[in-house]
Order: structure tokens, then C-alpha cells, then sequence
């Protein structure tokens, strides 16, 4: 008995350990294949031009244009909003307002999501593709020149699993304000060169490359950067603006979905995908301490204290916009609110409702170019006495 119980015993720490590590290592790696989750099932021409009929879920019922990536991303097409949803069979049709490229009529699956638009050019802008030098190579970026106030660069710091496309949301108000804007790729997205582990680091190790696209900004004529972020760029925002030597050129940020507190957001996960409490903590074990790297494939162990920003709230010295969803359910809004709440002096939080994770503009288009614009402007008007645009000392 004792025997068949020591057994027993391994088999189930086996069992914990191993989903631990599978935790933690999903949550530092980089996905080698896209999502193929979204059953496409038929391409339907109209007098107005094609629709498109989806397998229903939350995502491809949701109100407002999203695109639609299919056959392994080899394919991309951009959706109107939903025109019809047969509870019956599952199914819902969205008109298809634009094929950037690839055969939507043989795709049978893919994924959706809040990018939009494929490049600069589909937003009739001038725009230049330009390289950033990063560590290990070049990093690819877009560069949209501004008019009235084009020595205010802002920098567009996409999130985990997407790349610069996303940050084209914010070109027509960031075009109306006048500023330059600068949509970088960095380590590990697919578009920059890969870190030598292959791994994220969650914004810890990732922010040296934007810090580097500051560089670039400056050595043409920046004298402001505003920092946009979604998700973990928003985290990324953050780390460069405690951290960069041009600390006092960052003029605010604008966070999207941001990832505040990666402690909460990895618990979260941890419950969403029925993962038991303790296993949870045994993975975010793995990912703070070395014996972990083995299995994480980490360089160095993650210091998610310094990630947490509600417990650093103090430390937030930049005018901040938070833009976030009461029913984002990857990037809970919790740590937003209490971000805002610990420190009103410097964060203000817009919330949206009936809104996906970082799709509030895809949702309230106007709304949202409408909040940013505002803080952008008051941004701008404030009184800068040696402050946010003052060369370094």
C-alpha cells in the first residue's frame, strides 16, 4: 500500500510539473503555426461585391471591421460588420470589404482578428519602410511623416502574437494631429530578428529594441516621442519610459488593453484555461527562477515584480491614457483600474464595453480616435518648462 501510494503520488507531481512547465513555456514562446481555429465555409458573391460565412463565435459575431487571416496567414481580407447570424447552424455572414491578398474562395480555415488594414498604403498615406539596428539585425519599421507637429514622433509598440500591422489603426488620427508616427517590429514578432533564446520576455527584454527606435527618432529630428501601446506593448511602453536614457524626450503614453500586471494577467490565463491554482504558480515559479530556464528556454529569468505597475503605480511620472474593456477577457481590467485609482495625478482610464482584447477601436471607431485625440492635444498645449522635450542634461 505504502508502495502503490508513492507511486500514485509521482505520477500526480509528474503530472503537475509537467503542466507547469507547459504553462510557462506557452507563455514565453513565440507561436510557431497561427491560429486555424475559424471554420471559413463559403464565399458568396452580391450585388455589393462578396460575404463571407463564418463558424459563429464570439469573436466573428462581434460588432464592427475586423480581418480576416486565412489558409496559415497566407491570406488577408478585410470584414465589414456581421450582416447575418443563423443561430440554427452556427453561422454567421460578414460582407467582405477588401482582399489584400491570397484565394479567400479555396481557404477553409483561419483567424480573425483587430489588425484591419495590411499596410500604410491601404490608408492612402506617404509613408517609408525604414530599418531600426537592433541587437542580432535590422529591424523593419513604417515611417509616416507628420505636418504641423512632425517633431512629435509617436511610436506604435504592437503586442504579443501580432506585429506593426497593428498600430495602423492610429495612423488617421495620429494624421489629423500632425504628429510623425513610427510603427516598429521588434525581437521575436515575426518581422525583426528573433532574441538569441527565441523567447519573449514579456517586456522586460523586448524594450531595448524601442528604446532603439527612440535613437532613430531623434537622429531625425524628434524632439518628442509619445509611446503607443497595446497589450504587452503596453507593457513594453512602460519599461521604456522608467528605463530609456530619453526618459525626459518621452512625452505620454497611450496604452491600449495593456498589460499591467503580467502576475495577474498569467493567473488569469491560468483559470481561463482550467488550470489549477497551484499549477499556475508553479509556472510563474518557473519563469522568476533560474532552475526554471531549462525548461522555459529563457536566457536569463523574468523579474515580473518590476512588470507590475500597480504596486510601482508611484513610479508612473508620464501623462497616461489607459484604453480598456470592461469584457476583455485575455487582459483582465483590473490592474488598469487600479492604476488609475492609485495614481489620478498622471492616468486616465477610458472604459468600453461589449469589446474584445485591444479591439475598442474596431468597436467605437469614433470614440476611441476621439479620446486619444484629446489627450494627445492637452498633451501637446501643456506647459513644458524644461520638461518633456527638454534635450538630456
Amino acid at each position: 500500500g505504502v508502495g502503490i501510494g508513492a507511486a500514485a503520488g509521482s505520477v500526480f507531481a509528474g503530472s503537475v510539473s509537467a503542466l507547469a512547465a507547459y504553462f510557462a513555456r506557452r507563455v514565453v514562446t513565440p507561436d510557431a503555426e497561427p491560429d486555424q481555429s475559424l471554420e471559413i465555409l463559403a464565399l458568396v458573391r452580391t450585388a455589393e461585391g462578396s460575404d463571407v460565412i463564418l463558424s459563429a463565435n464570439k469573436d466573428s459575431t462581434a460588432p464592427g471591421r475586423y480581418s480576416l487571416f486565412f489558409s496559415a496567414d497566407t491570406g488577408h481580407a478585410r470584414l465589414g460588420e456581421p450582416k447575418g447570424y443563423r443561430l440554427g447552424d452556427g453561422t454567421v455572414t460578414r460582407a467582405v470589404e477588401k482582399i489584400y491578398f491570397g484565394d479567400l474562395s479555396a481557404a477553409a480555415r483561419g483567424r480573425f482578428s483587430g489588425i484591419v488594414y495590411d499596410s500604410p498604403e491601404d490608408l492612402d498615406v506617404d509613408y517609408d519602410e525604414v530599418e531600426i539596428p537592433i541587437l542580432g539585425g535590422m529591424a523593419p519599421a513604417w515611417f509616416v511623416q507628420g505636418n504641423s507637429e512632425a517633431d512629435t514622433w509617436a511610436i506604435c509598440v504592437h503586442g504579443r502574437g501580432a506585429n506593426r500591422k497593428e498600430g495602423l489603426r492610429a495612423i488617421p488620427t495620429l494624421q489629423r494631429l500632425g504628429l510623425s508616427a513610427l510603427l516598429v517590429s521588434y525581437r521575436n514578432d515575426g518581422v525583426a530578428p528573433a532574441a538569441v533564446d527565441g523567447r519573449y520576455g514579456l517586456g522586460a527584454t523586448e524594450w531595448p529594441d524601442i528604446e532603439a527606435a527612440i535613437d532613430y527618432a531623434i537622429a531625425r529630428g524628434a524632439k518628442e516621442i509619445l509611446l503607443f501601446g497595446w497589450s504587452m506593448g503596453g507593457a513594453i511602453a512602460l519599461q521604456v519610459a522608467d528605463r530609456s536614457r530619453h526618459a525626459r524626450r518621452i512625452g505620454a503614453l497611450v496604452l491600449d488593453g495593456p498589460v499591467i500586471n503580467w502576475i495577474d494577467v498569467l493567473s488569469h490565463q491560468a483559470k481561463r484555461n482550467r488550470i489549477p491554482e497551484a499549477v499556475g504558480r508553479f509556472g510563474q515559479w518557473l519563469l522568476v527562477n533560474k532552475a526554471g530556464r531549462w525548461i522555459t528556454g529563457l536566457a536569463a529569468p523574468l523579474d515580473l515584480k518590476i512588470l507590475n505597475w500597480v504596486e510601482r503605480h508611484d513610479q508612473l511620472r508620464l501623462p497616461t491614457l489607459i484604453l480598456h474593456s470592461e469584457d476583455d477577457d485575455f487582459v483582465p481590467i483590473g490592474p488598469s483600474e487600479q492604476l488609475a485609482e492609485l495614481n489620478p495625478d498622471m492616468v486616465g482610464l477610458r472604459r468600453f464595453s461589449r469589446v474584445g482584447h485591444t479591439r475598442e477601436w474596431n468597436v467605437d471607431p469614433q470614440r476611441w480616435e476621439a479620446e486619444v485625440a484629446s489627450f494627445v492635444r492637452s498633451v501637446l498645449d501643456a506647459p513644458r518648462p524644461g520638461g518633456w522635450a527638454a534635450t538630456e542634461g
